[in-house]
């Protein structure tokens, strides 16, 4: 089975990888998904906002156009031995192709784990799915296999 890799870059720290849950996307970073299928270069609500107001062409904002410009050439080197070349993508927030990085996230954060006053600061997009998260399953099953009750 092929794991799905997840590179975060963002202004502060170099690309590291990130853990493929919904707390790994803050608002003001970009995100950089191989799943072997697709290449996908994701600029989260922040970097998206900047980029359409045209930053990276001012002068003051070189940090900025190489924040852009980093996924891109990371992308570029990932699919040279690969068969079959992978389709790449490279899209903003609140656009339509969300949902292949969507599908590949742990749902730690659902609509279901907190009301709409309690949304924590840093925390990752809502992801809305019938599915239980990673850690919610992981509970259920040891409360199965040592016999204890859950509610």
């Amino acid at each position: 089975m092929l794991q799905p890799t997840l590179v975060s870059y963002n202004f502060d720290v170099p690309p590291q990888p990130a853990l493929l849950d919904s707390v790994s996307t803050n608002s003001d970073i970009t995100l950089l998904l191989d799943t072997f299928f697709n290449i996908l270069i994701f600029h989260r609500e922040m970097v998206a906002q900047w980029k359409k107001a045209g930053y990276q062409d001012q002068e003051g904002y070189k940090n900025f156009r190489e924040l852009l410009e980093a996924p891109v050439t990371n992308a570029q080197d990932l699919p040279l031995g690969s068969f079959p070349i992978p389709q790449y993508i490279v899209y903003d927030e609140g656009g339509s192709q969300v949902c292949f990085l969507l599908s590949k996230l742990n749902p730690s954060t659902m609509h279901m784990m907190m009301s709409m006053y309690s949304m924590a600061a840093g925390t990752g997009p809502v992801i809305f799915m019938y599915n239980v998260s990673f850690q919610v399953f992981m509970e259920h099953l040891k409360c199965l296999a040592v016999g204890t009750q859950t509610n």
